[in-house]
């Protein structure tokens, strides 16, 4: 077993578990968006950044994919933590203003408002990924992915090509934490995956 300590608090991590999985362990709640236990953790959304302290120094980290390590300091609620939480709901709200979960969540965390522009009032996709990685990983199709970067990054089948991988099994729907593949899986059901998403 691993030692080490979550907010001053010793515990113990199995070989191979990250940061996150043992708080998750302990019931040390640290929140995520792109994380899920079907898939690889990616470090997608940063909501789950914690710091880990030694002394004079510190950094911060994504728990879900950074490993446990034996001696390690881990908080989780430092001022620098809640800084990073705060940017990221805000981003978060003006990225997805129109959903419900991101809505709810940034304002268990004390975000209500955003200082960032809303390009789409009606967007609820926070690009998370976590369709396009269910769909690889454990539906085996990669009918969806996640297509071009930065900006202009979004959800489509792979080249934004029209496809009939699909097999309509709702593993992407079941993922979802803003519950955008569920508006959309009717048009995916009814004439597989189309170039606008």
């Amino acid at each position: 077993m691993i030692r080490f300590k979550i907010n001053d608090k010793e515990v113990k991590a199995r070989k191979g578990w990250t940061i996150l999985e043992t708080a998750r362990e302990y019931n040390i709640e640290i929140p995520t968006l792109c994380f899920n236990e079907a898939v690889a953790p990616s470090g997608a959304c940063r909501l789950c950044m914690v710091e880990l302290k030694e002394g004079g120094w510190s950094k911060t980290v994504a728990s879900c994919i950074y490993p446990a390590a034996e001696g390690i300091n881990v908080y989780t609620e430092t001022d620098k933590v809640k800084n990073i939480r705060r940017w990221i709901f805000e981003m978060l709200l003006a990225s997805s203003p129109a959903s419900s979960e991101i809505a709810a969540m940034a304002k268990k965390y004390g975000v209500t408002s955003t200082r960032f522009t809303i390009k789409d009032q009606n967007e609820t996709c926070i690009l998370c990924g976590l369709c396009a990685r269910v769909c690889e990983e454990v539906v085996g199709l990669s009918a969806i992915s996640i297509v071009d970067r930065g900006v202009r990054k979004k959800i489509g089948a792979p080249f934004m090509q029209p496809t009939d991988v699909c097999v309509a099994c709702g593993c992407c729907v079941t993922v979802c934490p803003t519950d955008k593949m569920e508006s959309i899986f009717d048009n995916v059901r009814k004439k597989n995956i189309s170039t606008v998403y």
